[in-house]
């Protein structure tokens, strides 16, 4: 079987890469991948699986099905957004190739699929969060795996993924001229400048894999203006979705207190999906190893205190079990999100990657739709760091 999709991997590969390719030369942002959508499930339909559009309503969202409905089912995640400004700096070209050539392998492979497939196209990776959507609106109800890589400077078999939060923080206070009655105004500019202040006495107490970043997104009108209203929006990160809602209300009740001690009124609201930490799952993940390390990659645990930004795949893995490991497509001196990964995320090294991940997620995929100890053991794992998780909150 392993033997059989390596072979259809090796027959759709130029295929594959050109599908990669496309999407590298034509890159769209979250919620306007249109035409990556349209291509990616194009060739879905094509080798005969039922396409459903604009799924959780979203109209970049799609779900692909094969098999007969019914026993185990798994999950092959495609993400396909680009960044503002820097294309495919993320390599969510490789990730959308790498599902749709394990898809269209386990669709060759079998001529009765043991149980249902799922490719699933989720959009807005970058900014939005498509997963979010589509968890709430249950594309993930009954699945027993959720399967994805992600290309990176690292050989990593799981990802150590923060939860994040983008927080909109305003204070209003009251205008007035800065000399003919500045006792009259309260200056709502200094209040959030306090706040930044404050944060910065925070972050020297905060654990590790939590942060806060800042930016003034609204600072007053005129210098001959007590200003009335200012703003910032902050990204805040955990270590744990639990970390993360703790940050959250510290962040809160200093606003509260700046607001009481400058006599202006505080405002918090969040902004956006919050994106839960990665759960790891070793069932899947030590699968995975084995499988791609046929293709001569071998990959390590994550290195100790290193966490690796955030991304909706968190929301997914609390809820069924997930697998998203780091695939390297250049060295660990880079960083992705930069032009120069961009570049790579089109070259020959991440060919052979997506091609290796491809020929791994479809055998990963494989052993969870046959054996049911792999999908019982999965799900065990996923219950027991759930448990873990609940005991360090309470």
């Amino acid at each position: 079987m392993y033997a059989a999709v390596a072979s259809s991997v090796a027959v759709r590969a130029d295929r594959l890469w050109d599908v990669s390719t496309a999407l590298h030369r034509d890159p769209e942002i979250s919620y306007t991948e249109h035409r990556a959508a349209a291509l990616l499930s194009g060739e879905l339909e094509g080798a005969g699986f039922q396409v459903e559009h604009g799924v959780a309503g979203l109209p970049t969202a799609f779900v692909a099905r094969a098999g007969h409905g019914g026993g185990p089912s798994v999950a092959l995640l495609l993400e396909y957004d680009a960044l503002p400004g820097l294309g495919h700096a993320c390599g969510h070209n490789l990730i959308a190739a790498a599902g749709l050539g394990a898809a269209l392998a386990l669709r060759d492979t079998f001529d009765d699929l043991p149980g249902t497939l799922l490719a699933v196209g989720t959009p807005a990776e970058e900014g939005g969060g498509g997963k979010v959507d589509e968890v709430a609106a249950g594309v993930f109800d009954g699945v027993d795996a959720a399967l994805m890589f992600h290309p990176g400077v690292h050989d990593w078999s799981w990802a150590p993924l923060t939860a994040s939060a983008q927080l909109r923080v305003a204070f209003h206070g009251r205008a007035a001229h800065p000399t003919g009655n500045p006792t009259e105004g309260v200056d709502a500019l200094a209040a959030l400048i306090q706040f930044f202040n404050t944060l910065a006495v925070l972050g020297r107490r905060l654990p590790s894999g939590s942060h806060v970043q800042g930016i003034v997104s609204h600072g007053g009108e005129a210098t001959n203006i007590v200003p009335d209203h200012a703003e910032g929006l902050f990204g805040l990160r955990g270590a744990t979705t639990g970390a993360l809602h703790e940050l959250i209300a510290e962040l809160r009740s200093c606003a509260e207190g700046i607001a009481l001690a400058t006599g202006s009124r505080a405002e918090v609201a969040q902004v956006g999906e919050i994106y839960e930490h990665f759960r790891r799952n070793d069932v899947l993940s030590g699968r995975f190893t084995r499988h791609i390390g046929r293709a001569g990659i071998e990959l390590t645990e994550p290195a100790a205190g290193v966490w690796l930004g955030s991304s909706d795949i968190g929301n997914v893995s609390t809820r069924v079990p997930a697998l998203h490991p780091f695939v390297a497509i250049m060295g660990s001196e880079g960083s992705d999100h930069t032009p120069e990964f961009a570049r790579a995320a089109a070259g020959e090294r991440a060919r052979r990657v997506m091609l290796a991940s491809a020929q791994a997620l479809a055998c990963t995929a494989a052993d969870v739709l046959l054996t049911s100890e792999v999908r019982e053991e999965a799900w065990s794992r996923l219950r027991e760091s759930g448990k873990a998780e609940a005991g360090r909150v309470a």
